[in-house]
């Protein structure tokens, strides 16, 4: 009879003392997260649907094939495993304990990022059993009616701001996933002042490398040049994350590439000039 493979959260736990797991996180290196995962007994089965991904993904983070880009997945990892926000650049997620409130500090009501982390808890568990970005408008209208009101609240604190950025960056994934690359640019564009006014600068950088990410793909490398630098700019500004540094040089590369050949293609080829 195998062996039973053993309860993920457990191994982590037990790996918090260990600065290999440590500076993984801070490299944002979940390839070799999954590898420590697995050198424990947990099976390669048991950590890819704890994360709800393919085995075959599993294996190119694993290989080093391919990394961790979106700020869903790492929101998923950190939610499996119970690693705490702060180690992978995370707001506090809704499992995380409060921190202790201030005596001077009122305690008659909830934090206010509490109901939103839950909030994005449930429609990113959902989303990942309908796919194809079926629950987009349910987002958009949860942005508009729960959440854009408070940004006007003076009562609201900085926790609200990163709340509606991350909630409009993953309605830009969720428009991106369902063949609306425009609509997604939007969102990330929108989800940028937001997570500036929250202060939360790694989040503001995650969402920089969304921008440029999509220009990519959209064969836009001027956008994807300037979006980068945006990023390696609000990199440079908050606590260092070097795996998203890194990603961000990575993709200005990719882009100046790009640009670099269409010139020279253009130069070989000029257009015609058409006289009248």
């Amino acid at each position: 009879m195998g062996r039973l493979s053993p309860d993920p959260r457990e191994v982590v736990a037990g790996l918090f003392g260990d600065e290999r797991l440590l500076h993984a996180c801070a490299e944002r290196d979940m390839g070799a997260v999954f590898r420590m995962l697995n050198a424990r007994g947990v099976s390669t089965r048991r950590i890819a649907a704890a994360v709800d991904i393919t085995q075959g993904r599993l294996y190119d983070y694993m290989n080093g094939k391919s990394r961790v880009e979106k700020l869903t997945l790492f929101e998923q990892i950190s939610d499996a495993f119970h690693i705490p926000g702060r180690l992978l650049g995370l707001a506090r997620r809704s499992w995380e304990p409060a921190p202790a409130t201030a005596e001077h500090e009122r305690t008659d009501r909830p934090p206010p990022d509490g109901d939103d982390l839950v909030a994005m808890d449930h429609f990113r568990s959902a989303d990942r059993q309908t796919g194809g970005g079926r629950l987009y408008g349910a987002v958009v209208r949860h942005l508009s009616d729960r959440v854009a009101p408070r940004l006007v609240d003076i009562g609201s604190g900085p926790q609200v701001f990163a709340a509606a950025a991350a909630l409009t960056e993953m309605t830009g994934w969720m428009g991106h996933d369902s063949g609306h690359d425009d609509r997604a640019a939007q969102h990330f564009t929108r989800a940028l002042p937001l997570a500036r006014a929250s202060g939360d600068l790694p989040l503001a950088t995650h969402v920089a490398a969304s921008s440029a990410h999509l220009a990519l793909e959209a064969g836009d490398a001027a956008g994807a040049v300037g979006w980068a630098r945006t990023g390696l700019e609000l990199a440079a500004q908050g606590p260092r994350i070097p795996a998203l540094t890194a990603r961000l040089h990575s993709m200005q590369a990719r882009a100046l590439a790009v640009a670099s050949q269409r010139t020279a293609t253009w130069r070989l080829h000029p257009l015609p000039i058409t006289r009248g």
